[in-house]
């Protein structure tokens, strides 16, 4: 039982070594701009630097606040109905093959719908509340999830599907058994995916429509000629979609031990190998 407490500070310290370039890559990043946005002649109005995007945010803090909990809560529940949809939707077609071929089309010709068209559409069908913004972020997230979830099933060993079957298992036995359990790594590369795409469908949708939320916040401040304030929400936008992967990944973890000791064993045996 001692191992894996002496295996957990060492994971923690390799992925905080693995963010050290990113977190160096992003302080460059930021202090280019901090120094081109003092020094070279650029007026706020155009490019503010860093530090005042901080400051306006900060003491902007309770409407942005109030305006981030609605784009919050349209970007769960659309995601969570996306996730529901694809589980559906992809066992319904790993059930019925010929499903497949009549839903297919429909599906992808449904991602080729340019979302600055089709947002002002929903929310006139559907008028100004959450409902249409939920339906355009499960638009936008749930075909990855589902393409990777039917590509998962199908990579499942036809030994195992055999051995089950051999042994009385029925269909949804053998889907639970072996081709859910396969289609996880599948599954969780288009989550992630997919939950990259969940706020900014959120605040399309406000675009088009919303009395409140992220989008109203950036088009306002748009309008008034104020890049600054347009920029912190554009920084929330992007720590929501960070927190969100990060999630992702940690479920991931939870969900799948097997592939992080599996990782873990095989870095073993490559170090011994290599000593």
């Amino acid at each position: 039982m001692s191992l894996p407490r002496s295996r957990q500070p060492r994971r923690l310290g390799t992925a905080f070594a693995r963010t050290i370039p990113a977190v160096i890559s992003l302080a460059l990043l930021i202090a280019v701009w901090e120094l081109y946005a003092r020094f070279g002649g650029i007026a706020p109005t155009v490019l503010p630097a860093p530090s005042r995007v901080l400051q306006q945010a900060w003491e902007n803090r309770a409407a942005l606040a109030e305006n981030t909990l609605p784009t919050i809560r349209a970007t769960l529940a659309g995601f969570a109905c996306s996730l529901v949809a694809a589980f559906v939707l992809s066992a319904l077609v790993d059930f019925a093959p010929r499903l497949r071929r009549a839903l297919f089309p429909i599906l992808i010709a449904s991602q080729t719908l340019p979302l600055v068209a089709i947002a002002p559409l929903v929310v006139l069908w559907f008028g100004f509340g959450l409902l249409p913004k939920i339906l355009l972020v499960a638009l936008v997230t749930f075909f990855p999830m589902m393409v990777a979830l039917v590509e998962g099933y199908a990579a499942t060993q036809k030994e195992i599907a055999e051995m089950l079957a051999a042994m009385g298992a029925g269909r949804w036995r053998i889907f639970r058994s072996a081709r859910l359990p396969s289609a996880l790594p599948y599954f969780f590369a288009g989550l992630r995916v997919s939950i990259t795409y969940a706020v900014v469908g959120a605040i399309f949708a406000e675009y088009a429509g919303a009395a409140k939320g992220l989008g109203i916040y950036m088009l306002s401040a748009k309008n008034n000629f104020r890049p600054d304030l347009v920029l912190a929400a554009v920084t929330i936008s992007s720590a929501l979609t960070l927190m969100l992967f990060g999630l992702a990944v940690l479920i991931q973890h939870l969900a799948m031990p097997w592939e992080r000791a599996g990782r873990e064993d095989g870095q073993k045996s490559s170090t011994e190998g290599g000593r």
